[in-house]
């Protein structure tokens, strides 16, 4: 049986690097709509468990499911429903915003037609204008963080995870990315921080 689109659901999770058990025995859900966050010192875990469920590290361990879908036996299927902003830029330096918008669009196969029109509304979402046609290289971090959490939506996924969106922002910057967080989760987005 599927879970409802918009869901993370985590059971009994581990993951070790040699010697270091980074995740040990972790089990939680996040429905449609809500917001988990996940918090805990450095080297507790947290990036190593949004790793294993957005498909990137392999658990040692336990199981996990995405919208319903096995994030080993179903990845792909998995991946497909995720938007991912992680703790360093994923977004290509030498393009404007624009173009990375337009990029990711088509690597999430949003229709040029729908790409457009989301690209315009995250631009003013995220307040972007002002530079949104430069070199990404030439944003600020906080412009840089802006541009990497709207690429991460532009497929309006049913699940986003975050990892630290608003470490070394400026009050208004993260303003608004948690105005970004309200809005997922009226939107029935499952969101992990």
């Amino acid at each position: 049986m599927r879970a409802e689109p918009g869901s993370i659901e985590a059971r009994g999770l581990k993951k070790a690097f040699g010697e270091l058990q980074a995740v040990d025995g972790l089990s939680f859900e996040v429905g449609p709509g809500r917001v988990l966050g996940l918090l805990g010192p450095n080297g507790a875990g947290k990036t190593t468990t949004i790793r294993m469920l957005s498909t990137l590290e392999t658990p040692d361990a336990g199981s996990a499911r995405i919208a319903g879908y096995d994030v080993v036996a179903e990845s792909h299927r998995a991946r497909a429903c995720i938007g991912l902003a992680g703790q360093s830029t994923t977004v290509d330096v030498k393009l404007t915003g624009r173009e990375n918008l337009k990029l990711f669009a088509w690597l999430y196969q949003v229709s040029r037609r729908s790409a457009g029109k989301r690209s315009a509304d995250l631009i003013e979402r995220f307040a972007m204008a002002d530079y949104i046609d430069r070199p990404a290289e030439t944003y600020s971090g906080g412009e840089r963080r802006r541009l990497d959490l709207a690429v991460s939506v532009i497929a309006d996924p049913p699940v986003v995870f975050l990892d630290e969106p608003t470490a070394g922002l400026d009050p208004v910057s993260r303003r608004t990315i948690w105005q970004e967080v309200e809005r997922l989760s009226a939107a029935h987005t499952a969101v992990l921080l």
